[in-house]
């Protein structure tokens, strides 16, 4: 894999890549070692359900997610923004070719290339 040439491009590259390869992904050993490649060793994620801590919870977390919906896909909704260490990435989810059944926000906080913090925002249906 090509390294990017910038901090600006590895934070797109992990909103893209951790969009489709942890939460899209609905293959478990592929899901894992995109959280094992992507993520700090001791990575936080911030969803609407609470603190998720550590790669295994992370990984039961979004392996749960991905079940309840594994025909939806993910798609961005705008172009990533990168600022300093951290980034952010307006998506939706929804069947293949239709519009997403929900949207949100990923923002990410990024260590030594790696996403060591993820808050998940969630927009609220119809606004």
């Amino acid at each position: 894999m090509t390294q990017p040439n910038t901090p600006a491009d590895r934070i797109h590259e992990l909103l893209h890549r951790n969009l489709q390869e942890v939460f899209g992904e609905g293959d478990a050993k592929r899901r894992r070692a995109a959280i094992d490649e992507l993520w700090t060793e001791n990575p936080v994620l911030y969803a609407p359900p609470g603190i998720i801590a550590g790669s295994d919870a992370i990984d039961k977390f979004a392996g749960e997610v991905r079940a309840t919906h594994p025909h939806f896909v993910y798609t961005p909704t705008g172009e990533p923004q990168a600022l300093h260490n951290a980034g952010r990435l307006a998506w939706g989810s929804g069947p293949r070719g239709e519009a997403p059944d929900y949207t949100g926000w990923d923002v990410i906080i990024v260590e030594d290339g790696r996403i060591a913090a993820l808050y998940v925002f969630l927009d609220q249906p119809g606004k």
